[in-house]
């Protein structure tokens, strides 16, 4: 059964094995391409981020979309940041992010955006919600393509950025998806990293990627005043909200 309360303000979000089952995502993918084709839209870029459900959930989403004629850029497993300058890089007309950012490990869902990077909230996400209760699917035939989009990311930081001096950073990943990118994008921009939590595991088997959270970030400002460090930086599960802590571990 597809609950509306799953559909929020800002997102989709709920409980991976019992509220985004196949079927139900199935419905939602099938409704976001719909939603999508009344703006005019053809081509949408999906990504997903390191839980465990989330391959899973990509599937079933990229299958409902392709029903309704919209092509599908799948960038694979990526932070949300990449997915959002993916949208923009490949002048699309929007995407979806599956993920579950800082939750419990349990939960994931969906991030979708228009053109430009646009979000999709508030009673347009009930207008999706409103378009699976009436049935009402636009149908088609779409095409998916896989696209490796982390070196121009990375390529397009690294014109933009450029520090006086080189600097000693940690960095913790939580086992999310800042482990694709942060240890090597740091590293080239001239900086010594040392990394913590930096393997992508769904499981997130130190602690939850949320460094907004005071326990969690305990191990990142150890580490920064043991090697003396000039900076910390967590970052969450999908990479788009980082805590820092200075070169004291505050």
């Amino acid at each position: 059964m597809l609950k509306k309360t799953i559909f929020r303000e800002y997102d989709i979000r709920g409980i991976a094995d019992e509220d985004l089952t196949d079927e139900n995502i199935l419905l939602i993918g099938k409704a976001f391409g719909t939603f999508m084709k009344g703006f005019g839209a053809k081509n949408l870029v999906v990504g997903r981020d390191v839980r465990l459900s989330s391959k899973r959930i990509r599937d079933a989403l990229v299958e409902g979309i392709l029903s309704t004629g919209l092509n599908v850029i799948d960038v694979g497993l990526v932070p949300t940041p990449v997915q959002y300058f993916a949208i923009v890089h490949l002048d699309t007309d929007g995407g979806i992010m599956v993920t579950g950012s800082h939750n419990p490990i349990e939960y994931n869902g969906l991030k979708m955006s228009h053109k430009g990077v646009k979000p999709v909230y508030g009673e347009q996400i009930q207008e999706i919600y409103r378009i699976i209760e009436k049935n009402d699917f636009a149908t088609g035939r779409g095409e998916v393509m896989e696209k490796d989009i982390l070196e121009d990311y990375m390529n397009t930081i690294k014109s933009k950025l450029n520090f006086g001096k080189k600097l000693k950073i940690v960095i913790d990943s939580g086992n999310g998806t800042a482990g694709l990118v942060a240890p090597k994008l740091w590293q080239e921009l001239g900086c010594e990293v040392i990394c913590l939590y930096c393997e992508p595991d769904g499981r997130f088997p130190n602690h939850l990627p949320d460094p907004t959270v005071p326990r969690y970030v305990v191990d990142l400002q150890n580490k920064v005043k043991e090697v003396g460090a000039d900076v910390g930086i967590g970052y969450d599960g999908d990479s788009d909200r980082v805590g820092a802590i200075d070169d004291r571990g505050r």
